[in-house]
């Protein structure tokens, strides 16, 4: 990580840590993998039990707009940690197992900003930012990880994958710190597992504020849930996999219950993109939201989002502003009092989530990227231009765990009104040329920052030199 603009948060983390624990708030993220914008019950779900969840949501604050910036995996888990663009950390597609890279250790994670603050830092569950050891959650500001360097699926196990193409992965590990501990776990103990590791996090650490981070594997296929949960639910495989799952962060909340905890800790929950509905019903649901995972429609993009704060957040509120998985690390920085970098992409939304004024925030652009560094979306207030480019379409579904087959459509340029439209489906291009050109200024802003492989930009060199010195 970089030197230079920490000298402030370096001050802030001297004063804190010689402040009393019981002052301190604690941070916790809940992050589902996959999982769809329909599939929890206080954001419509049917056929679906996520009690839990939607007791956090009637206790906190929903957010109905609440966007990733890649509707894939590492891309999209990178901007959340950084608070910063996926693009501008060089991170355009998702980590196979053996890549020679990984999140660059130039980069600073929020992790590293807490640790620095006096915080004890973990992460149970899913990686997917790298696979080799120098580049592991230790090596990027955790203490305690216990989970997988990547995605369950990328096994060369045929019940895992059937994809022949994965027969040339090293077995699938399950490591503690930086140490495999097993290979070719049993799947269906992964989610308990992972309660039992951040449980014991959460009461090691009762004396000292701390920073957790539960990045679940699920609702991800393959779909292994456990015996207890296995044909519960009325959805199937995929339905019984998310009541685990939200069984799971029921009894990690009732640890900060027992512990004392809960009052001075913000939790969030989200997912890391948007479901893979070539699954069929052993993938996720969007409602009426178009596209898919791998898409920037908004099924790809457009993922659940609820934070707990108690006697900060009004239970039970629900916002439309749209805000993105950047905003949570400078928003728990601001929460914590705690100095941010300069060089984050993301806003604090913590007016959003109390309920002070925050128009400003309404306006504000969020550029979509897929696919080599591709800008294919920008939204602004209640409207999304869309670029062309060629996306994913379902040909087929697939049944009992298969993947199905996707073909390739092409868009034209689209302007939509999400707040009357979530559908995208009416083409408003020619109606408004005023926001259009607006969008466009946002837009051509963006690409010089960040490039845009659509239209053959890169990076400025400009651009560069000023990440290197933030």
């Amino acid at each position: 990580m970089r030197t230079f603009g920490f000298i402030a948060s370096f001050i802030v983390s001297v004063a804190a840590a010689t402040s009393p624990a019981s002052a301190r708030t604690n941070l916790v993220i809940f992050l589902a993998d996959d999982l769809g914008y329909t599939d929890l019950g206080s954001f419509g779900a049917k056929g679906m039990s996520t009690p839990n969840l939607d007791r956090l949501a009637q206790e906190g604050v929903r957010l109905n707009n609440f966007y990733v910036t890649s509707p894939i995996c590492s891309p999209s888990r990178a901007s959340l940690l950084t608070g910063k663009y996926h693009v501008r950390l060089g991170i355009n597609d998702v980590f196979m197992p053996l890549a020679t890279s990984g999140l660059d250790d130039e980069e600073t994670t929020i992790a590293e900003i807490l640790k620095r603050d006096g915080y004890a830092t973990g992460i149970v569950g899913k990686w997917h930012l790298g696979d080799g050891m120098d580049a592991l959650p230790l090596q990027h500001g955790f203490d305690f990880f216990f989970g997988l360097p990547h995605s369950a699926d990328m096994s060369p196990e045929p019940r895992h994958n059937a994809n022949p193409a994965a027969r040339r992965f090293p077995p699938l590990a399950l490591i503690l710190n930086n140490d495999i501990i097993e290979e070719e776990p049993d799947q269906s103990t992964l989610i308990a597992r992972s309660t039992d590791a951040a449980r014991q996090f959460i009461s090691d650490h009762a004396d000292q504020p701390f920073f957790l981070y539960v990045p679940y594997s699920a609702p991800h296929v393959p779909l292994i849930p456990s015996a207890g949960f296995a044909g519960r639910s009325a959805y199937g495989p995929y339905g019984d996999v998310v009541a685990e799952m939200d069984g799971s962060i029921g009894e990690i909340l009732a640890e900060l219950d027992r512990q004392g905890l809960a009052d001075q800790t913000l939790v969030v929950f989200a997912s890391d993109n948007g479901p893979d509905t070539l699954y069929g019903r052993h993938g996720g649901t969007c409602g009426a939201l178009r596209g898919l995972k791998g898409t920037v429609w908004e099924c790809g993009v457009r993922v659940p989002f609820i934070a707990r704060w108690p006697g900060t957040f009004p239970a039970g509120r629900e916002v439309n502003v749209a805000a993105s998985a950047i905003d949570v690390l400078p928003t728990f920085l601001a929460a914590i009092e705690s100095v941010p970098p300069s060089s984050l992409d993301g806003e604090n939304i913590l007016p959003l989530l109390t309920g002070e004024a925050a128009e400003e925030l309404n306006n504000r652009p969020l550029y979509f990227y897929h696919r080599d560094n591709q800008l294919q979306a920008v939204r602004s207030g209640e409207w999304k231009l869309v670029f062309p480019h060629e996306y994913r379409i379902v040909e087929s579904v697939g049944e009992g765990g298969a993947k199905g087959a996707f073909a390739f459509e092409r868009t034209g340029r689209a302007l939509f009104n999400l707040a009357q439209d979530p559908a995208e489906s009416e083409n408003l291009i020619d109606a408004h040329p005023d926001i259009v050109a607006q969008m466009e200024v946002f837009a051509e802003k963006a690409r010089r920052d960040l490039g845009d492989s659509l239209q053959h930009r890169d990076r400025g060199l400009w651009q560069r030199v000023l990440d290197w010195f933030r």
